[in-house]
């Protein structure tokens, strides 16, 4: 199996990477986002250490109970050779209904084939009130005329 574009990365094939990431995110399906992991893939995702598809499968259907209404936005950092730094932002909120806005950083390895091989990712949470949320669309891909995470200030 393999997950065009392949390293070694230039802007653009670093930036589709990312988007690629996020949109498989904003779809919420944990099968899915597995599919652009090695099966071996190995993460650090705050204190959570997930090693191979099984377990992002099982992390992210958690997730994705907790997380409500979860909505993210990325943007490469950096790349080079088989790596490329994301940051990111995402919003949610818990069932008692508090929003916040999660803030974080990424860094991926990838194998020849272009799948993820390694994912350490370190992320802060911020409450926010329901009226400062920033990412308003409907579930699923964010559109393509919302502002990225520059565009917002972020």
């Amino acid at each position: 199996m393999s997950r065009p574009p392949f390293p070694p990365f230039d802007a653009i094939s670093a930036a589709s990477k990312a988007r690629m990431a996020e949109d498989a995110w904003n779809s919420q399906e944990p099968e899915k986002v597995a599919l652009a992991y090695t099966p071996q893939s190995i993460w650090r995702n705050r204190t959570n250490f997930v090693h191979g598809r099984a377990e992002i499968i099982a992390f992210l259907a958690r997730k994705w109970t907790e997380e409500l209404d979860y909505r993210l936005i990325k943007e490469v950092w950096a790349f080079k050779d088989n790596r490329i730094a994301v940051r990111f932002a995402y919003e949610w909120h818990n069932a008692a209904g508090q929003w916040f806005r999660s803030y974080g950083n990424e860094n991926w390895e990838f194998d020849v084939a272009g799948l993820m091989q390694n994912r350490h990712a370190s992320i802060n949470d911020l409450a926010i009130a329901s009226a400062d949320r920033l990412f308003l669309w409907p579930k699923g891909r964010r559109p393509d005329g919302h502002p990225g995470l520059s565009e917002l200030g972020l």
